[in-house]
């Protein structure tokens, strides 16, 4: 039985260091602990300097993801004993900067997703006499892709996102996804017009690994093949009927 375990943490501290370093550290083995419940022990016993994201501890926040033993994996949710003998490389999320230790700078992603307007867009403004109803099988259409907790695990994984970053990725068009499957919502054509551009769906090469190591999954890689079907489609249609509504 393993008595201890090492975790070797990448490190960077802005303020000292001008490129990231390791540290490697000895935590007690407990059969019930995840890689984040040893990070605790770190920050808790050993260096209350670690710096990382971590909220639920349950898998819905989606603020716990690392790369762990070079995989986007979400810390609270892998167990140490998976990973044993050891060591344990922990490290911030692949392709984001990194703003100290292991949490990486998220600006980038939330400018991306509010270009794909991930809300119900109505385009008559009047307030509606009555709810607007669904059915359980408009329901089933896009609650997959709503179970998207953006965890950023899928852009970690996207080697299209590490060599073009202005990729919008996969998370925000899964997103985009569940707002256009939505019976309610009328901003289908918005999110077309930002995501059929070059940066958008078509800078997608479908190696799926996003959907590999969703946590939740959602499939975003099978969101973006449905969104090139989608603007095929209306690509052909603007050009038969170019007088008319797409």
């Amino acid at each position: 039985m393993e008595k201890s375990v090492i975790l070797q943490v990448r490190r960077y501290r802005p303020e000292a260091e001008t490129e990231p370093t390791w540290q490697s550290f000895e935590v007690p083995f407990q059969r019930d602990w995840m890689v984040l419940d040893a990070l605790n022990y770190i920050k808790d016993r050993l260096d209350g300097s670690l710096t990382y994201r971590w909220a639920c501890r349950m898998g819905v926040c989606g603020s716990c993801g690392m790369m762990v033993n070079g995989n986007p994996v979400l810390t609270c949710a892998t167990y140490v004993e998976s990973l044993l003998p050891g060591p344990i490389r922990v490290e911030p999320l692949k392709g984001f900067p990194v703003i100290r230790d292991l949490v990486g700078d998220l600006t980038d992603f939330l400018a991306k997703l509010e270009r794909v307007q991930p809300w119900i867009v109505r385009q008559d403004q009047q307030v509606p006499a009555a709810e607007h109803l669904q059915t359980p099988e408009q329901l089933a259409e896009y609650k997959q892709y709503s179970m998207c907790i953006n965890c950023m695990l899928c852009y970690a994984a996207c080697p299209i996102y590490e060599l073009e970053p202005a990729f919008i990725g996969p998370a925000a068009i899964a997103l985009a996804q569940r707002y256009n499957m939505d019976s309610r919502d009328q901003g289908a054509q918005n999110r077309m017009d930002v995501l059929s551009q070059h940066d958008g769906i078509w800078s997608c090469t479908f190696v799926g690994e996003c959907s590999v190591v969703c946590p939740k999954n959602v499939d975003p890689a099978g969101a973006i093949q449905r969104y090139k079907v989608a603007a095929t489609v209306d690509w052909f249609k603007s050009l038969l009927l170019p007088w008319g509504k797409r």
